[in-house]
């Protein structure tokens, strides 16, 4: 019988505890400045991801409107004015899990 096992990366993460964000800030480059409940800042690019559901974030208008939704995921309204607890399809989340560790630490000394 084959075993699954978890990349190193995701072992790593729940091994050391999994991480809240607190923060979110949309820069100009389609960059995530994120920060998580340990104080760490870290960077998470998605220039390369503009397409399928995330498509609509080309626009810097859409990608700059990102917030931290009730389940703790970054997340984006398509429409601002529709509330997407009633119209699910509104929202596109990413998991914070998945956001740290796919994203790259800031270093402070810079």
């Amino acid at each position: 019988m084959n075993s699954y096992r978890l990349p190193k990366e995701v072992e790593k993460y729940y091994e050391e505890g999994t991480k809240k964000i607190i923060n979110v800030l949309a820069t100009d480059d389609y960059s995530l400045i994120i920060t998580f409940d340990n104080n760490e800042k870290r960077i998470f690019n998605m220039s390369d991801k503009l397409y399928g559901v995330f498509e609509f974030l080309r626009d810097i208008n859409n990608f700059k409107r990102v917030f931290i939704d009730e389940s703790g995921n970054i997340a984006w309204d398509k429409n601002p004015n529709l509330d997407s607890s009633v119209n699910w399809n509104n929202r596109i989340d990413i998991c914070n899990d998945s956001i740290y560790i796919h994203s790259k630490p800031i270093n402070s000394e810079d």
